[in-house]
């Protein structure tokens, strides 16, 4: 077939140049954006006297109805025509003739392209905040439904210091509200649009830009036209941001697939969301998570891909930039695979309450609160830190915890100790007594997850 750009050319583009350049493959997803645009900018061309009015209509018509083909599943897209773009004008063209012809005035492929792009990546952003608050509603209600569930705390893997289930969840609530607001800000700066930057340096014709951009939703025009035509920092950033996403989701399921193991049998997960062996009939698999932390990778790469691929490029628009669109695809389609299903597996999960009060029990989670209890009692706490120290040596000998240990045993590393002392280090007390702004007591956790779900009613 003729190529819209080819009166300069004397030859056809081989076949395999063809199949090379074409993007219509994995550019085809943003037809109902691309046809939005194209409406916009007819109605304007014939609002400005630009093209004839009556030809404005036609255009506006026919993309109408090719709109309702393609989503009925009557359009064939073709690899000669290359793109999104091409494939919609010559559909228009083929079917109202010369008038379909006047709609890329005033108008480029590159900022065609830039404008789809940003339109099709704020319409996914939608869904993406969506699913967002959907897992930020599991997660608070889960917390709510444990604040009284009594856990052991780690740092470097190994047991800290007691802390509950709920205060645990809250803090991924709180990574995940700031991913939210990550995805907010990002919409601020994708929300201009670059319409009217023509190639890159606008064009002659008295475009009317704000018109367009107040028909199509946005709340500014971008600035400088080359800018316009060949920023994709738009792309990047929410790569980075659904990069975080992933992160908080992998750190997530990496605790979920421990939790879930013999070794500590903190939960079980649903039957629905686990997996079996092909030899092992015995076992039952974290395969959900285990995917998750997988394709948090992919994602990855695609944020090092899209970097990688601009780091080098000048002013403005060149082919290089065709490679945008399928990693910030991609990386948008993963993240919407993983949250509903990390949602759901979250919801369905068993939580086994009692090991996990057993588990706060071992490996002296309280040793803080017992310095915690001399330091109250008047000694100073790097003394109050070596006796306790001391104490926990003890116990390992005589293979007992803290609270195991008689008064008499402790009155041989310090005589302020009391029967007082049992009451300070119950794994209650040592919960409920941080009650700091921020800190584990079941209050203060009841506290955090009311705030909680009033920011989700305001959202």
């Amino acid at each position: 077939m003729a190529k819209l750009w080819g009166g300069r050319f004397q030859k056809s583009t081989d076949k395999r140049v063809d199949d090379f350049n074409s993007s219509i493959r994995f550019d085809k997803r943003m037809y109902r954006q691309d046809i939005k645009g194209s409406m916009a900018h007819a109605e304007m061309l014939g609002k400005q006297g630009i093209i004839p009015k009556d030809d404005a209509d036609k255009i506006i018509k026919g993309l109408g109805e090719i709109l309702a083909d393609i989503e009925a599943g009557k359009i064939e897209f073709l690899i000669d025509a290359e793109d999104i773009h091409m494939n919609i004008e010559k559909l228009l063209t083929d079917r109202i003739g010369d008038a379909g012809k006047r709609l890329h005035t005033g108008r480029s492929r590159n900022d065609q392209v830039a404008l789809d792009l940003r339109m099709y990546l704020l319409d996914e952003a939608k869904e993406l905040r969506a699913m967002l608050l959907n897992l930020l509603d599991v997660i608070v209600n889960l917390a709510d439904e444990h604040t009284e569930t009594i856990m052991p705390g780690y740092t470097h893997l190994q047991k800290a210091q007691p802390i509950t289930l709920a205060h645990h969840l809250m803090a991924y609530f709180e990574m995940l509200r700031r991913d939210l607001s990550r995805l907010g800000d990002w919409e601020k700066r994708c929300d201009y649009m670059p319409l009217g930057s023509g190639a890159l340096a606008g064009t002659t014709y008295p475009l009317d830009r704000e018109f367009v951009a107040e028909k199509l939703g946005f709340s500014n025009v971008t600035r400088n036209s080359l800018d316009g035509v060949s920023d994709r920092d738009f792309a990047i950033e929410l790569s980075s941001v659904l990069s975080m996403i992933m992160m908080h989701l992998s750190r997530f399921s990496e605790e979920l697939i421990l939790w879930s193991s013999h070794e500590f049998s903190f939960i079980e997960m649903d039957d629905s969301y686990s997996t079996g062996s092909s030899i092992m009939p015995q076992k039952k698999n974290p395969d959900v998570a285990e995917l998750i932390r997988g394709k948090t990778g992919r994602v990855y790469g695609h944020l090092m891909g899209l970097l990688t691929t601009m780091k080098g490029l000048p002013l403005a628009y060149n082919k290089d930039m065709q490679e945008d669109k399928e990693p910030i695809f991609d990386a948008v389609d993963t993240v919407k695979l993983c949250l509903p299903v990390f949602a759901e597996m979250l919801a369905t999960m068993t939580v086994k309450k009692d090991n996990m009060l057993l588990g706060a029990k071992g490996g002296f989670t309280n040793a803080t609160d017992a310095a915690d209890y001399l330091v109250k009692k008047g000694m100073p706490f790097r003394e109050a830190h070596e006796v306790v120290g001391k104490l926990v040596f003890y116990s390992i000998s005589k293979d007992k915890s803290l609270d195991e240990l008689t008064v008499a045993e402790f009155k041989e590393f310090s005589d302020i100790i009391e029967d007082d002392i049992y009451d300070a280090i119950s794994m209650t007390t040592c919960v409920n007594d941080r009650k700091v702004i921020g800190g584990p007591a079941m209050d203060t956790v009841k506290t955090a997850i009311i705030e909680g779900k009033d920011f989700l009613s305001e959202q």
